[in-house]
């Protein structure tokens, strides 16, 4: 039994439908929200949509109890506050980890949509890259 399965024995349907949903939008926009951030004119409004994404993220995985989605979410949501008060440009580094963290969500993505265990998340994510320029 995969995580869809598990979802859908433990919860509405019509919630894990939506979640489905909205889990989808999101993920599609990750990555141009995150090339946004390398833009001065597009950086405030950037870091400002992907810190509500993973807030959202953050937030129905925790009611779904999905711990690895709500874990990874709640740690990236706390990067994005502390970018939140930078001016831009953001570090390379910096873009390149969270293009490298939206490829997760897209596998997770993946995951759900064939009913498989989650990926398991790459050590390289936890480790933060330099937020000074």
């Amino acid at each position: 039994m995969g995580i869809r399965s598990d979802l859908e024995a433990n919860f509405d349907f019509e919630i894990v439908d939506e979640f489905f949903d909205h889990y989808a939008m999101m993920v599609e926009s990750m990555e141009v929200m995150v090339l946004d951030l390398t833009k001065d004119a597009m950086y405030e409004r950037g870091v400002h949509e992907l810190f509500r994404v993973f807030h959202n993220i953050k937030s129905a995985t925790t009611y779904l109890k999905i711990q690895p989605m709500a874990k990874l979410a709640g740690f990236v949501e706390d990067v994005l506050e502390v970018l939140r008060q930078k001016q831009p440009p953001v570090s390379q580094d910096t873009v390149d980890w969270l293009l490298q963290i939206s490829d997760m969500f897209a596998q997770w993505q993946e995951d759900l949509q064939n009913d498989a265990t989650l990926s398991k998340i790459s050590y390289s994510l936890l480790k933060i890259p330099d937020l000074e320029r």
